[in-house]
C-alpha cells in the first residue's frame, strides 16, 4: 500500500505507453500512492520495450505477462486471462489503462467484469473510424471507466457528446455534494515526456541520432494494420519513400518487418529508403526534431513532429488528433501515390498552439485528480 493506503494496477503493453506512464508513476509516487506496474509483453522487442523503461526511468514491472504478438482475438483474449489473476491477486483500488491499444482492453475488460474501478489516461479521442482496430479499444475503454482522463478540450468535448458529465476535480460538485462526473481535463501526458527528452538532449549536447545533417531527411514510420498487412499497399509506400528528394529513415516497427518479410519486399528497398532498428524514446525523439518532414501512420509521432515545430503528413484517412491538422502543421494523406504532393506543401503558420495539449504537468493533474477521486 501507498503512504496513504491507496493502491493503483496500472497496464502497459506498447512504446506510447511506457511514455506516458513514466512521469505518471513518478508523480504517482510523489502522492503517495503505491503501482504495481503490469507489462502485458505486447511489444517484446528489446528497443521497443526494455531499453524504455531504462530510459524513461520506469519501475521494473512486477508482472511481465510475455504475451507477444498474435491476431487481436488471441492477443486480446491471453491479456484478459493472465490480468484477471493479476488483478485477484493484488485487489487493488483501482486499475489505469493507457490509449488504445489491445492492452488497454484487455485492462478494461479485466477490470470491469472483477468490478474494479477503472481509470482512462488519454481518454475521448475518436477519429470516427470504427474500422480501427484502436478505435473501438478506446471507445470500449472510454466507457467501462469510472474516470476518464482527457488530453485535450476536442477530448472532453468528444466525451461531453456521449453523454458524460465532467468530473469536478475535488470529487465534490459546486452544492458540496459528491460528484458523479466522470472526465477531466488534465493535458496529455506525452507533452511531459517530450518536453523532459528535450531537456535531457540539450544537457547532453546530443544533434540528431540519425547519423544525418539536420533538416536533411525525413523521418518515417509505418506500423497500422491499414497500411502493411496488405503486401501492395506496403510495397506501395515503400515505392513513395524511394522516390523522395532525400533520405527517408524508416525505424522498422517488428509488426512491418514481419509484413514486409512475407511479402519479400526488404530485397527490393533502395536508396533514398534507410531501413533501421527500432530506435529508443530519446533517440527517437532526436530524430523527430531534426528532420525535415515526418511521415507516419502513428498518433502519438503525429503529436510529437507538432509540439516540436516539424511538419508532419499523416498517413491515414483521418487523425485523432485533430489539433495537429489547424494551420497545417499535420496532413492528412491515404494514397502513396500522392505522398510528395503534401510534403511540399509548408505550414500556414509559423506558430504552433501547443498549449492545447497542457502545460507540461498533465502527470502532476493526474496525481491530484486520482488522489481525491480514489
Amino acid at each position: 500500500m501507498g503512504e496513504n493506503g491507496m493502491k493503483l494496477l496500472t497496464i502497459v503493453g506498447a512504446r506510447p505507453q511506457f511514455v506516458k506512464a513514466g512521469p505518471v508513476s513518478r508523480e504517482l509516487s510523489a502522492a503517495g500512492i503505491a503501482e504495481v506496474l503490469v507489462h502485458t509483453g505486447q511489444h517484446y522487442d528489446a528497443n521497443m520495450s526494455d531499453l524504455f523503461f531504462k530510459e524513461l526511468d520506469l519501475p521494473e514491472p512486477q508482472y511481465h505477462l510475455g504475451i507477444g504478438s498474435g491476431s487481436h482475438g488471441a492477443q486480446t483474449g491471453k491479456m484478459l486471462e493472465l490480468l484477471e489473476t493479476v488483478i485477484q491477486k493484488e485487489a487493488p483500488d483501482a486499475v489505469m489503462v493507457y490509449g488504445d491499444t489491445n492492452s488497454t482492453l484487455a485492462g478494461a475488460l479485466a477490470a470491469a467484469k472483477l468490478n474494479v474501478g477503472l481509470i482512462h489516461v488519454e481518454a475521448g479521442l475518436r477519429s470516427f473510424n470504427r474500422t480501427m482496430p484502436e478505435e473501438a479499444n478506446r471507445v470500449v475503454a472510454d466507457h467501462l471507466s469510472q474516470l476518464l482522463l482527457a488530453p485535450t478540450p476536442t477530448a472532453c468535448a468528444n466525451l461531453s457528446r456521449e453523454g458524460f458529465v465532467e468530473y469536478s476535480g475535488n470529487g465534490h460538485d459546486r452544492g458540496g455534494k459528491a460528484s458523479t462526473g466522470r472526465y477531466a481535463l488534465v493535458g496529455d501526458v506525452m507533452k511531459d515526456a517530450l518536453l523532459a527528452a528535450r531537456a535531457i538532449s540539450r544537457r547532453n549536447g546530443n544533434g540528431s541520432s540519425s547519423g544525418l545533417r539536420a533538416r536533411s531527411y525525413y523521418l518515417a514510420s509505418l506500423h497500422r494494420p491499414a497500411n502493411v498487412d496488405d503486401p501492395e499497399r506496403l510495397r506501395l509506400w515503400f515505392d513513395a519513400f524511394m522516390r523522395a528528394d532525400l533520405p527517408v529513415l524508416l525505424p522498422m516497427h517488428p509488426r512491418t518487418r514481419r509484413a514486409a518479410e512475407e511479402a519479400q519486399l526488404l530485397s527490393g528497398i533502395r536508396e533514398p529508403l534507410r531501413i533501421v532498428e527500432p530506435l529508443g524514446y530519446l533517440a527517437m525523439v532526436d530524430a523527430t526534431a531534426n528532420a525535415r518532414a515526418v511521415l507516419t501512420d502513428s498518433g502519438g509521432l503525429q503529436k510529437e513532429a507538432f509540439l516540436l515545430g516539424v511538419p508532419c503528413v499523416t498517413l491515414r484517412e483521418e487523425t485523432e488528433w485533430l489539433e495537429t491538422l489547424e494551420e497545417g502543421w499535420n496532413q492528412l494523406c491515404p494514397d502513396p501515390l500522392e505522398l510528395w504532393k503534401h510534403v511540399q506543401t509548408p505550414p500556414r503558420n509559423g506558430e504552433i498552439c501547443s498549449a492545447v495539449y497542457g502545460d507540461g504537468h498533465a502527470a502532476k493533474k493526474i496525481a491530484q485528480c486520482l488522489t481525491h477521486w480514489l
